[in-house]
C-alpha cells in the first residue's frame, strides 16, 4: 500500500512538472510531448479525451515500424515496439515448443497440482487417455496416502492488444504500454 502511494506521488509530481513546462497553449502542439504526457498518466494513456488522438496516432505510427516520437526538454527512453500475444493466469508460466503445427504456446503451472490417479498409472491399459494436459506426473505420499501430482497445462489467454512499448520518463520508472 505504501509503495503504491509513493508511486502515485512520484507520478503526480512528474505530471505536475510536465504541466508547468507545457502549459495549456505553450508547446502542447508538439506531438511527441503530448504522447509523453499522456503515457505518464497513472490512470492510463487514454484516460482523458485530449490524449486519445495523439495516442491513437502513436499506435498507427509504431505499427508502421517507425521510431518513437521525441520531445525536447524531457528525458525519456522507449523500447522498440514488442509483440506478445499470449499470457497465462496467475500460478502459470508461458512456454513454447515446436510441434507438427509449428510453434505452440502453452501455460504450465508453477507448482505441482493434484491430478487424477490415472496419470500416474504405469499400466498400458489406461484406455489410451490423453496425457497432454499434465507434465511429469508422480506419486507422492502425504499423510499416509499416496497422491498423484503433476504440472498442469492449459491454453494461454490471447491479449486484445498484443503490441507494447516500454517507456521511462525522467527516470521515474518503466511503464509497459499495450496497444
Amino acid at each position: 500500500m505504501g509503495n503504491s502511494l509513493v508511486r502515485a506521488i512520484v507520478a503526480a509530481t512528474s505530471l505536475a512538472s510536465f504541466y508547468l513546462v507545457f502549459d495549456s497553449k505553450a508547446q502542447a502542439d508538439e506531438w511527441g510531448c503530448q504522447v509523453i504526457l499522456c503515457l505518464s498518466n497513472p490512470g492510463g494513456a487514454m484516460q482523458y479525451a485530449e490524449c486519445r488522438p495523439p495516442i491513437n496516432k502513436l499506435w498507427r505510427w509504431l505499427a508502421k515500424g517507425r521510431s518513437f516520437p521525441t520531445c525536447r526538454g524531457v528525458r525519456f527512453q522507449s523500447s522498440r515496439p514488442g509483440y506478445d500475444p499470449y499470457y497465462c493466469n496467475e500460478g502459470f508460466t508461458l512456454t513454447s515448443s515446436f510441434g507438427s503445427a509449428g510453434r505452440v504456446a502453452t501455460c504450465v503451472s508453477t507448482s505441482l497440482q493434484p491430478v487424477d490417479r490415472r496419470f500416474c498409472s504405469f499400466r498400458r491399459d489406461d484406455n489410451g487417455g490423453d496425457h497432454s494436459s499434465v507434465l511429469s506426473p508422480q506419486l507422492q505420499r502425504e499423510g499416509g496416502r499416496s497422491q498423484c501430482l503433476a504440472k498442469v497445462t492449459s491454453r494461454p489467454n490471447i491479449r486484445e492488444q498484443p503490441h507494447f512499448i516500454d517507456v521511462t520518463v525522467d527516470g521515474v520508472g518503466k511503464q509497459r504500454v499495450w496497444y
